[in-house]
Parts: C-alpha cells; sequence; structure tokens
C-alpha cells in the first residue's frame, strides 16, 4: 500500500528505523546521565544544598510566586483572547477604517519580542511622565500585545478556512456582516483551532518567566532569589530544577483542562449532529 505523499516501509527500512531509534534513545540517555553524574560530582544533590526548600517560609513564598504567575498568566489569556478576536474581526472587516489599522497594529505587536514590550512598558512609560506602571501591569500588557496579535492571526485564519457558503447562507437570511461572524464564524473557527489556541496559551504561561527581569516577584524571580544565597552554598542548580518543575506541571495541568473542554465540545456537536440526523 502506498501513496503519493508517503510509501509504507519495507523490511530493511523498518529494521533501520529500529536500530536509529534505539541509537537515539541510548544518546539521549546517555547525555542525561552525563548531566546528572556532573551535578553529583559537583554536589548538587547534598542534603546541605536542598536544605533551604524544607523551610515553611520558603515553601510559602514558592506558592506565593507560582500565585503571581498564575495571576499575570490568567490576565493575559483572558486579554489576548478578547484581542486576538476584536483584530480579527478588524482585519476582516469590510471598512477599511478598521481593517487597515487591525493589519497594521497585529503586524507590529507580532513582531515586538515580549521582552522589549515589557520593558517599555516598565521602564519607558514612567521616563516618559506615566506613573503606575507596576511589574504585574507591564507583563500583562507586553503578553496581551504580543500574544493578542498573534491569536488574531489564529482566528482570522480559522474563520477564511470555513465553507464560503456560510457566510452567503448568513447574509441570506438577513445578518449583518458582523453577526455572520459572531454567531456562525467564530464559534466554528475557536473549535478548529482549538489545539492552536491552546498551544499558544501555554506560551503565554512559560513567557510568564521574562517578568523576573523587571522584578515581577514571579516563579524564575524567586528561584534567582534562593540561588543566590551563599549561606546554603548557591543553590542555583537545585532551585532552576524545582522552577522547571513547576513549570511543567503547569503546562500539564493547562493541557489536560484544553483536552477536557475540547472533549465535551466533540460530544456537543456530536449529539447536535445525531438530533438534526434524527429529525431529518
Amino acid at each position: 500500500m502506498s501513496s503519493v505523499l508517503f510509501d509504507v516501509p519495507g523490511p530493511k527500512a523498518r529494521t533501520r528505523n529500529v536500530y536509529l531509534n534505539v541509537l537515539t534513545a541510548v544518546v539521549v540517555v546517555g547525555i542525561i546521565a552525563f548531566i546528572l553524574f556532573r551535578f553529583y560530582e559537583s554536589g548538587q544533590f547534598t542534603a546541605k544544598i536542598w536544605e533551604i526548600f524544607t523551610f515553611p517560609r520558603v515553601q510559602q513564598k514558592i506558592v506565593e510566586a507560582i500565585g503571581a504567575t498564575l495571576s499575570a498568566f490568567a490576565v493575559a489569556a483572558v486579554g489576548s483572547l478578547v484581542l486576538g478576536i476584536v483584530l480579527a474581526f478588524g482585519r476582516l472587516s469590510e471598512s477599511k477604517w478598521a481593517r487597515v489599522p487591525s493589519y497594521w497594529f497585529t503586524e507590529v505587536f507580532r513582531a515586538v519580542p515580549v521582552l522589549i514590550l515589557m520593558m517599555i512598558m516598565y521602564y519607558g512609560l514612567p521616563s516618559a511622565g506615566v506613573k503606575g506602571i507596576t511589574p504585574f501591569i507591564a507583563v500583562a500588557i507586553g503578553l496581551i500585545l504580543y500574544n493578542g496579535s498573534v491569536l488574531a492571526e489564529v482566528f482570522r485564519t480559522g474563520i477564511e478556512s470555513l465553507p464560503k457558503g456560510q457566510r452567503e447562507a448568513g447574509l441570506a437570511i438577513g445578518l449583518s456582516h458582523g453577526q455572520v461572524l459572531r454567531t456562525i464564524l467564530l464559534p466554528q473557527a475557536v473549535r478548529s483551532m482549538l489545539p492552536v489556541i491552546i498551544a499558544q496559551l501555554v506560551v503565554i504561561l512559560k513567557d510568564t518567566a521574562l517578568g523576573f527581569l523587571i522584578t515581577y516577584n514571579e516563579v524564575l524571580y524567586y528561584a534567582n532569589f534562593l540561588g543566590s544565597q551563599g549561606k546554603y552554598g548557591f543553590p542555583v542548580v537545585p532551585a532552576l530544577m524545582v522552577t522547571a518543575v513547576i513549570y511543567v506541571g503547569l503546562c500539564l495541568i493547562l493541557s489536560g483542562i484544553a483536552k477536557l473542554v475540547e472533549s465535551k465540545m466533540s460530544s456537543r456537536v456530536k449529539i447536535v449532529k445525531t438530533k438534526v440526523g434524527m429529525a431529518g
């Protein structure tokens, strides 16, 4: 069996693939083992260097830092989704006055790195006379501007990929262009682009770590503080390992929630299709 894009591997190819997979696995395990051995030799697994994490005050501060990370993520995620929908509607608008500004807003802020946006908010605006910009506000706005622009393209692409007959049918029954976008096209686009949207939300969660460069007291900022404690042997590596585990856990939880939402949406679509089929 073969297709235009893919040929099923034969016995020799399958044997070669097995050898390559085994070789790759051995190399990866070897690299990990070497890194762990070097950590062990340098004393990164001794009780003294991990002692700082046994203090209740440190554990409380880590929980507070996780809360700060999740707070910035929640605000940035909601803001990015809202801004993305608004910009996508602007890009798809029939009015040139909405379409052109939305295009340039999306292109500009999608091209500027998140860290630069955060620094402009935290260091640039106060020097220009804008008061009250806290690290939290700078982190949230920077993430919203960048990720909102990226999500705008996701929504726009999802809407434009739908059959044009749906838009024409909506207009034919008397709906306005905006009503067609809101009630017919957007829900379908969100459902089809959900994996991409979730991937971008994970990016938002991880990019909150950039806030430590503008003194936002999130997980990485506190890990950097713990790593500078000479009294406990400068536990830089243990602090970063704990931080990595925290971010992996948060991303896994977010991915689990996303899969749950996706399965719920898929089941609802199946129920609706079944009812429609029975009615027909």
